[in-house]
């Protein structure tokens, strides 16, 4: 009787810590996933293959909080010339001949009360794939932000599997990280991220 007792808690316990976990999950942002992009764009080829600088087409990462993205004039700078009779190519150009905007889907968001400046981050000297992965090996790029169901009941259960890229817990331990090993004095507390 008094196994079946300690069963039925263990049962029982284990269900409240499932409702937890799933009820934290649910009201977390949802995770980014890739999408399909009005013009496919290969950081391969820009990155790896012409060795152009993260920094060149997202010039307001080092002065601004978010990276940006190139204008289409920008875009047109090389491919006037380069590749011009390629399909993509001949998108990106009626985009510049309609002087429209091209309307990329974001990847990258993190919750609206989060203040991440990219500009602080360029100025410490990480490199964009601390943050973003090896993105010159990504045809199609895609993130993955925010909390997951199996991290959490990972967590619950006691154990510490690397938290997913761009949520608070990574962000916190890359700062604690910082400031153990490269001497840095990456703020850790909550009013620089959230206010």
């Amino acid at each position: 009787m008094r196994k079946a007792g300690v069963g039925a808690a263990a049962v029982v316990l284990l269900a409240v810590l499932m409702f937890f976990a799933v009820s934290s999950w649910s009201r977390q942002p949802a995770v980014a996933k890739p999408s399909v992009q009005p013009i496919n764009f290969p950081h391969t080829v820009h990155v790896q293959t012409y060795k152009i600088d993260c920094q060149y087409c997202h010039s307001d990462a080092r002065r601004s909080e978010y990276a940006g993205l190139p204008s289409v004039e920008r875009c047109m700078g090389c491919h006037k010339i380069t590749a011009a009779d390629k399909a993509e190519i001949k998108k990106l150009a009626e985009y510049h001949a309609k002087k429209e905007p091209i309307p990329w889907v974001r990847v990258n968001k993190l919750p609206e009360f989060t203040y991440f400046p990219h500009k602080a981050h360029i100025r410490a000297g990480l490199k964009c794939q601390t943050c973003h992965g090896a993105v010159e090996t990504m045809t199609t790029f895609a993130a993955d932000t925010g909390p997951k169901l199996t991290v959490d009941l990972l967590n619950l259960a006691g154990l510490r599997p690397a938290p997913p890229s761009l949520t608070m817990g990574w962000c916190v331990d890359c700062h604690r990280e910082q400031n153990a090993t490269a001497g840095r004095h990456a703020p850790l507390d909550c009013v620089t991220c959230h206010h």
